[in-house]
């Protein structure tokens, strides 16, 4: 059995992670500008996607995850499971031949879309409810599989007329989830919880096969939800201090695990392969699912409402979730779309004022006006480095750090640099305005202010020349 029905308790827990965990299922789902055709389209589904062993071995694609974590559960608690992924659901277009066969076809044209083949995301779910206390030792393996599955949709003018139809294909799959409990050694009752999601399918892959034949077989965004009903979760990003040791030794292999839900509750947790921190929202002036997390909500919706109505028609026909978002960025009314333009939340914890209807802060004068501030200067002042001042034509070596740089910052380890500004937010904090010495174009991002920004921890002070 690969469902079990949950507790209106531990549903509506769940549904209070769902909201965020969609986003991870749908991901990267459809890319502007939505089209099968366009070539940010033609390579899919990047995020979690669990390939059957015969492909895992010829490719740098992996067919399991691993979340490690830390509970605290109390005696006779529930650990309450849910593993969801989307199954790549191939679509065919044939049309109507005059002899009433149909034939394969590249498009199918109606009044109001454009179809062509395209793969559809199925979602699947697989869940389970356990107490703590049988997961010890050997714990539990839970298998699971879906039957291949063959379904046609008849596609009709609008005056009923049949053109052609849809196919959808559907290949059998397979997968197990193990789950075991160990507690640690230590004063505090603590334990660490292993669940591993494998896709076990038995798909052989020839050795031409590319990744467009193994997507079929795989679990795609392949992502877990937890529920602990009697105990709390252990943050993984943030533990306390007593727990750091433990948290480190956990693996955790092509996902991560936060903690889930409201701000203060640590019953839930959500092990996702792309990184959140703990209890991540979806922010509340998002109109709706875009799918393209690559861009801003905002230029996403202006771009979608101007595209050429052709391109919308073929949007339409790609899937029905694009086809939402085209109505979406069509009908939004102005005020939405303003919305998307920004929103500061940080002001409210640290000015302490009431919260206004509508979540909207609303002051009387403008919060900080940086050419009025007479108090700060970005040319004149300093931020002690190692003891020494270093301020606007110090000279620096840039020492990125990992938890909170990008590639990009990675390839500038150990070159110097000039301080351009140093340059204070209003939360405090200090950041160092720097052009790379040996930059040829440092001349023009000088003019423009295109500057690279490290905090002081990461720049070691130079004698200036």
């Amino acid at each position: 059995m690969t469902t079990v029905a949950f507790t209106p308790g531990t549903e509506a827990r769940f549904a209070v992670a769902r909201h965020v965990a969609d986003a991870v299922l749908f991901e990267g789902y459809v890319l502007y500008p939505y089209r099968a055709s366009a070539a940010k389209n033609r390579l899919r589904w990047q995020f979690g996607v669990l390939v059957p062993p015969s492909w895992s071995a010829a490719a740098e694609e992996h067919d399991f995850q691993l979340t490690e974590c830390l509970m605290e559960p109390r005696t006779g608690a529930e650990l309450a499971v849910e593993v969801r992924f989307l199954r790549a659901q191939r679509r065919t277009v044939e049309e109507l031949r005059g002899d009433g066969t149909f034939a394969p076809t590249g498009e199918l044209h109606l009044p109001d879309r454009v179809l062509m083949a395209w793969d559809e995301g199925v979602e699947e779910r697989v869940t389970l409810v356990v107490p703590v206390a049988g997961l010890r030792g050997d714990g539990l393996a839970l298998p699971f599989a879906r039957p291949a599955a063959e379904e046609t949709e008849e596609v009709a003018d609008p005056d009923g007329r049949v053109l052609g139809r849809l196919v959808r294909r559907r290949e059998e799959i397979s997968g197990t989830v193990r789950i075991s409990a160990a507690e640690l050694d230590g004063p505090y009752r603590v334990e660490r919880l292993s669940v591993t999601v494998e896709n076990t399918s038995t798909w052989t892959a020839e050795p031409d096969t590319d990744r467009h034949a193994a997507l079929p077989y795989s679990l795609v965004a392949t992502h877990t939800l937890l529920r602990l009903d009697g105990g709390a979760f252990l943050s993984m990003t943030d533990p306390p201090e007593w727990a750091r040791g433990a948290v480190a030794a956990c693996r955790n292999l092509h996902t991560w695990p936060v903690l889930a839900g409201e701000p203060g509750r640590d019953d839930l947790m959500l092990s996702s392969p792309i990184i959140l921190e703990d209890h991540p929202a979806i922010a509340p002036e998002s109109p709706g699912a875009l799918y393209d997390a690559t861009e801003i909500d905002e230029i996403l919706a202006l771009r979608t409402a101007a595209l050429t109505d052709e391109e919308k028609r073929e949007a339409r026909g790609t899937d029905a979730r694009a086809a939402a978002v085209i109505e979406l960025a069509d009908t939004m009314p102005p005020e939405v779309l303003e919305r998307l333009h920004g929103a500061v939340r940080s002001l409210q914890s640290v000015t302490g004022s009431p919260k206004p209807a509508g979540n909207v802060l609303q002051p009387d004068t403008p919060w900080w006006d940086p050419g009025g501030d007479t108090g700060v200067d970005p040319g004149s002042d300093h931020v002690l480095v190692d003891g020494r001042a270093v301020r606007a034509g110090s000279r620096v070596v840039l020492r990125p750090r990992l938890r909170r740089t990008d590639a990009q910052d990675l390839f500038l380890d150990g070159r110097s640099a000039l301080v351009e500004a140093v340059l204070h937010d209003v939360d405090g904090g200090v950041h160092i305005a720097v052009t790379v010495e040996d930059d040829p174009g440092a001349d023009i991002r000088r003019e423009q202010g295109r500057f690279l920004y490290f905090q002081p921890d990461e720049v070691e002070a130079l004698e200036d020349r």
